[in-house]
């Protein structure tokens, strides 16, 4: 399974994404060359503040999983993208081959966060309760336009999709893989499979 990348969520439930598959994460995917001095422009896919620095090293990985150790020789924002220039890549033949690479640094170099902030992938397999009800555990975290993100809960027999907001949560147990939460009434059951009666009545409609 490849590494996931390292994201940050911005929102008031105060985590942050980080892929921990595998001993890698991704921070970055290099979209095309930029200049003829063997720059190259990068999709970051880190909002973590000063994650790219001059001397920073990366492993680019290409689709074969060939992977070469790079160094940061010079960085600067264009276009919604970020423009990288390595040590040793000084051409654009020589950057022609990072093209589609993904740039990824080891898992045990995830920044520190600031207090009352959790990494997405300590969320992953966690189980959630409702006061002291099991829900099941969280397989998925997704990021739309609202507010919280949504913890996917996988059930018994179906999948949840619980938002993760600071006003739901009771306790985070991140080290017992728990996360104890108090949810509206009815919360669960918005999204639930319609029973025959309410099939039988969509029906005569």
């Amino acid at each position: 399974m490849p590494p996931e990348p390292e994201r940050a969520s911005g929102t008031s439930s105060k985590f942050w994404s980080s892929g921990t598959a595998g001993d890698f994460i991704t921070i970055a995917r290099v979209v095309k060359t930029q200049g003829r001095h063997g720059e190259v422009a990068a999709e970051s896919h880190s909002d973590v503040p000063d994650r790219f620095v001059v001397g920073l090293k990366v492993f680019a990985v290409a689709n074969d999983d060939s992977r070469r150790e790079l160094t940061i020789d010079g960085l600067w924002p264009h276009k919604g993208l970020l423009v990288l220039k390595f040590e040793g890549v000084d051409s654009i033949n020589d950057a022609e081959p990072l093209v589609g690479c993904e740039l990824q640094v080891p898992s045990d170099q995830r920044s520190k966060l600031e207090n009352g902030w959790t990494y997405v992938s300590d969320l992953i397999g966690c189980t959630v309760l409702d006061g002291d009800r099991e829900i099941g555990k969280i397989e998925d975290v997704q990021f739309g336009a609202g507010e919280a993100p949504l913890l996917i809960v996988k059930a018994s027999k179906r999948r949840h999709e619980i938002p993760y907001a600071e006003a739901y949560i009771i306790h985070a147990d991140l080290g017992r893989k728990q996360i104890r939460m108090q949810l509206p009434e009815g919360m669960l059951e918005l999204d639930a499979p319609l029973n025959e009666e309410e099939k039988d009545r969509q029906r005569r409609k």
